[in-house]
Formats: structure tokens, sequence, C-alpha cells
């Protein structure tokens, strides 16, 4: 059998070269939760939310993760380390085997569609072998309507076999577990893991090639929101930097928390239906938002849970990536269409376990250009095995895994945005203040809400001598006010008991933040060059 019913519509499988009779096809939320439960693959929380192990993987695998060398790709994809290239005819012999498995169990398919933007939507297929996979494509991805469905064609399929394990020998991956893009087949091919967000980076990798090649539409890993007065602010940042949850603000509405567009028509559109958000530490007083949708609906990742389905979200057994996925409608405050205006504020958030980064700070062009293509944040004791002390991490363009093409093509093409749109861009730090990670503390929600409400308000006021202190070593202007903020916070040297120790932090972040430019120099102007850090520790 290679077609199934669904409603009045007839689909075909045979395409992909599926055969399997056990095909379940558009499944309703409710449905692929009640599978999951009865399958011993889930439990259920007491807000009602599914609760998931994702097995092995508890997080992407960036090693790991390939794109096919093809016509389409050769000549503009940046390889190397990132964008790792795959054989042609190893994809070809891999996927065979992949769909030979598949083909004898039982399947969850879902038509959705990706970019909330009539004019730029994509329809993409996501074939599981689990089916709270499935239940989390319904909530990511944009849930076409039953008058949808009738007309749909995809675009872009993603298989995805998490029981699959690749022979790295015979198959040309890394180990067992591979995430491959084919530009010429548009297929997501995923195998050996069951960590779902793989599946939301495998689309978000293909649009990050799409829609600057073909579409002149800058791609960005960030979060957007809208204020009363209709101006649009992103947030761009890696994990763990506060970009769900700064987004997600009871005082704007929400535009999605994590993937957009930024088009040649001056608009902002998500490219997503939901939300993925980390939930280490969550709780109802400090990320309301967050806390409230995680009921029936949403799926909770590798949390730990007491007999009567409490959650412990403080407890970092499994990892310390927990995560939840949740529809969009479950966030109340949030824009109806998903797409916004041209931005009028750039934040790139980090957090900085150095504590030497002023918690808000005004960037220069130049500057804005260079911290983007650096995307920095750190990584902290405990995150992963081996690190004992605060080690920068830097990630081009706050989401190098999933960039296909060389870094300065998305600096330029935003540089060009903000200066078209005349956006004021924000460094803000979420991490340490008053010393190390191990030694200072980290930044109050409350203090980093403040400043950002500040900036988008213009409570910070036009850039002078007076209003701020020009950073002596990364040479960014700090407030040297703010409303609602201890005006000794602004300054992260004044927070710090010894001023030595300070510095010698300091320099020894700015040499990392040079050293990791190396290899973008030949690349980028002298001008973004100077919107580093401009000198060296003796």
């Amino acid at each position: 059998m290679s077609s199934f019913t669904a409603g009045t519509k007839s689909i075909s499988l045979s395409e992909y070269g599926l055969t399997t009779e056990y095909i379940q096809y558009q499944l309703s939320p409710e449905v692929l939760h009640q599978r999951t439960l009865d399958a011993g693959l889930g439990q259920e929380a007491d807000s009602g939310a599914l609760a998931v192990n994702t097995g092995e993987f508890t997080g992407r695998a960036p090693q790991d993760r390939f794109i096919v060398r093809d016509e389409i790709t050769d000549e503009k994809v940046w390889w190397g380390p990132v964008n790792k290239p795959f054989d042609p005819d190893k994809f070809d012999v891999l996927y065979d085997k992949v769909i030979s498995y598949l083909n004898e169990r039982e399947l969850f398919v879902r038509d959705c569609f990706v970019c909330s933007d009539q004019k730029y939507r994509m329809g993409v297929r996501v074939i599981n072998e689990y089916p709270w996979s499935n239940y989390f494509a319904y909530n990511m991805f944009l849930r076409p309507t039953d008058e949808e469905l009738q007309d749909f064609e995809a675009e872009w399929t993603v298989i995805n076999a998490p029981g699959f394990h690749a022979d790295p020998d015979a198959d040309g991956t890394r180990q067992h577990n591979f995430a491959i893009l084919n530009f010429t087949r548009k297929v997501v091919l995923i195998g050996g893991t069951g960590y779902t967000g793989e599946i939301k980076k495998g689309i978000f990798s293909a649009l990050n090639f799409i829609l600057p090649v073909f579409r002149n539409t800058l791609p960005m890993h960030c979060s957007a929101n809208v204020g009363e007065d209709g101006e649009t602010a992103i947030f761009f940042g890696l994990s763990g930097t506060g970009k769900t949850t700064l987004s997600t603000d009871p005082s704007r509405k929400l535009i999605g928390d994590d993937e957009h567009g930024w088009t040649a028509e001056d608009s902002v559109f998500n490219f997503e239906g939901g939300c993925y958000a980390k939930v280490i530490n969550l709780s109802a007083e400090n990320e309301p938002e967050i806390f409230g949708a995680i009921r029936k609906g949403a799926i909770l990742e590798n949390v730990i849970m007491d007999a009567d389905g409490g959650v412990d979200f403080a407890d970092t057994t499994i990892t310390q990536n927990t995560r939840v996925s949740y529809p969009l409608y479950h966030i109340d405050n949030r824009q109806e269409s998903s797409i916004g205006e041209n931005p009028k504020h750039v934040f790139f958030l980090t957090a900085d376990a150095f504590g030497v980064l002023p918690p808000i700070s005004r960037l220069t062009p130049a500057q804005a250009a260079y911290h983007f293509i650096s995307g920095y944040t750190a990584k902290v004791a405990g995150t992963e095995t081996g690190v004992n002390e605060p080690v920068p991490s830097f990630s081009a363009c706050f989401g190098a895994p999933f960039m296909p093409l060389h870094p300065t093509k998305y600096a330029e093409m935003l540089s060009r945005k903000m200066k078209e749109s005349g956006a004021n861009v924000w460094l803000v730090n979420t991490g340490w203040t008053g010393g190390s990670y191990g030694v200072g503390t980290r930044m109050k929600l409350k203090y980093t809400r403040a400043m950002i409400r500040a900036a988008l308000s213009g409570a910070l006021g036009l850039y002078t001598y007076d209003t701020y202190h020009i950073h002596s070593v990364f040479g960014v202007a700090q407030p040297r006010e703010c409303p609602g903020v201890p005006a000794e916070l602004l300054s992260p040297r004044a927070t710090w008991k010894d001023d030595k120790a300070y510095y010698d932090t300091a320099f020894k972040l700015s040499n990392a933040f040079r050293e990791n430019f190396r290899k973008f120099e030949s690349y980028a102007s002298e001008e973004i060059r100077r919107g580093g850090p401009q000198r060296y520790a003796y």
C-alpha cells in the first residue's frame, strides 16, 4: 500500500519509496499525545503537558550535520567544520537504507508550512517514526487549514528515523547519528537521534540557504516582538542567553522566539508556528508567559518529574538543555500575523560568564557587524564534559551550525538592513556581574528587562559624553544611568572588588575575540575589523 487517506484527501508516499501499510496522517495533537502514552514513550505532567525523554541525545549534534555537495551547493556553501560535505551517492544509499527501515514501522506524517509571510511560504512534509516527534512538528511548524491541505504541495521533506543507526564506515557518517540536507532532492534526512531540535533546525538550515540566495531575504536566528506603537525589536542570541525569555514580554506582542526573515520589503516574519524554550530553572515568577504555556498541548523534553507528575525545573539529572515546545497560540500576547514592520531596535544577547562586558551598551555600525560575525557567549562549568571554568564560545551570526553561507554574507545583509532602517543596535550581557562565574552572580532578569525597556522607549537617550562612557577595552558605549537599574551595575568594572583582576580578565576575553576573528579578517572590511577590541593584554 503506497497511499493513505485523511478526510477527503488521498496522498501517495510512493515517491519516497515508502510502501508500509501503517500510516497515520495529520493526527490531532490530542491523539498523538494519547498514542505516545499508550506506547509507553512518555508521561503526562500535572500541568497536562506531555513529557518525553529524547534518549541518547538531549541536544543537537553539530559535528554530525552534513550538506550534500552537488551542483546547487558546490560553489555557494562555506565548506568546513560547520558545513561538512556529504557525497551524493553515499546519500542515496543511506536514504534507501532509512526507507527500508521505515517500511517496517508505523509512520506518522504531517503536512505543514514554514514562513508566516504568504509571499515566502513553503510546504514541508514531515515523516516521523515516533508519534511525539510528529506532535512536535504540529507545535513548531505552521498548521494548514483543511482547505489548504486539499491543494497542499510539499516543497521539502523531513524524514526522521531516530531508531535507525548508520554504519559510519559504510555510510560516510561520523558516527551512528546524522542530520543531512540534500538541496537537489529537497530532503532533510535525520537518523540515530530522537532530539526534536534536529527537525526544526534542519528546515531552518535549508531556509538559511534558500532565502538569501534566491529571495533576497535575510534569515536570522533571533526572536522578535512588537510594541503598541508598532515598532519591531529583534533579539539575536545563542542558547541560554535569554532570547525566548526577553522577547516574551507581557508589554509587547510576540512575533516569534527563534527564527525569522527580514525581507526586501522591510518586514520581519516568523518562520514557525511555535516556540521551543529552555526550561532550566523556569519559574512562574520570572517567566510567567512561558510557565503558563506549559499545559495540555505542550511537550516537555528530558525533565525530571515526581510520582504525581510535578516537574522539578531545577533538576539537571538528564541534561541542562531541558526544553518545552508549544504552539504560538499558547501565548496570549502574540502578534496574530507573526509579521512585524521594519525593526527599530536590534539586540545582541550574550551570557558573558567572565563578567566583563557591560550589561547593556550601544554599538556603532562597525561594532554591530563585528559582534554579529563573532556571535559571542560563554560556556560555564558543568555544561559540557571537561568545562571547569568559563570558556569563550563563538558562533558566527549567533547561529553558525545553521548557516550554510559564509558568515560575512549574512553580516553584509544585516549591516545594509540596519543602515536602511536606521535601527539602533545594542549589546546586552545577560551573564555575570561582580566577577566571573563562580565569584560573581548572574544579572537579575528584572534589571535586564528594565534596560531593554529603557532602550526601546528612548529613555537611554542620545549618545553624548555626559550620558555614555566608552569601555576602555571593548570600545562600546555604556550608559551611565538607566531607569530601574542601580547605576553601579551599568559599569562592569565598578562591580568588581579588584581592578587588576577585572582588566586581566577583560583583556583575556578581548584577545579571545581577536583570535576568533582571524578567520574572518580577509573577508571583512577595515571598518568592520576596527569594530572589535583594539588592545592586547600586556
